[in-house]
């Protein structure tokens, strides 16, 4: 079943997107939930002027996504975490304490689109995520994880 993406769904692709999934998927889950429409060939048609229009608006968005991506560049970002024993911490670290920290550092990102590899953060030492600013502006981030003083 070929559909049209309404907006951006997880694993499967953005907004605007021409995507094949199974029957069942698409009639009992995207179209019911308002995530996808039919891709008939009038809907085709729609979409492809639709894009069109939005290519010179889209341009301006991925600049802008680059500029705060640029942001990111020689920032460094330590988060202090309560330790026990050794290098573990009590809880965890994860995208939503380092889109506060980020957001301290004067880079505003939501947490969904963080990733850190693993999820959660259960011991310090450096890490790397990923932020995805944009569809087309993917960024890596390095930052560390340290013990609170005491």
């Amino acid at each position: 079943m070929e559909l049209i993406l309404k907006n951006d769904v997880e694993n499967l692709g953005f907004a605007d997107d021409i995507v094949t999934v199974k029957n069942g998927y698409g009639r009992n889950y995207l179209i019911p939930q308002g995530h996808a429409v039919l891709a008939t060939p009038s809907a085709k048609k729609v979409l492809a002027e639709t894009l069109k229009q939005r290519a010179f608006k889209e341009q301006k968005i991925v600049d802008e996504a680059k500029t705060q991506a640029e942001k990111l560049n020689g920032l460094e970002i330590k988060i202090s975490a309560k330790t026990g024993e050794g290098d573990k911490l009590f809880g965890s670290v994860n995208n939503a304490d380092l889109a506060e920290a980020l957001e301290k550092a004067g880079v505003s990102i939501e947490k969904k689109f963080i990733m850190i590899a693993g999820g959660a953060i259960k011991r310090t030492g450096p890490y790397e995520a990923t932020i995805r600013f944009h569809r087309d502006v993917i960024s890596n981030f390095a930052f560390e994880v340290v013990a609170e003083a005491k």
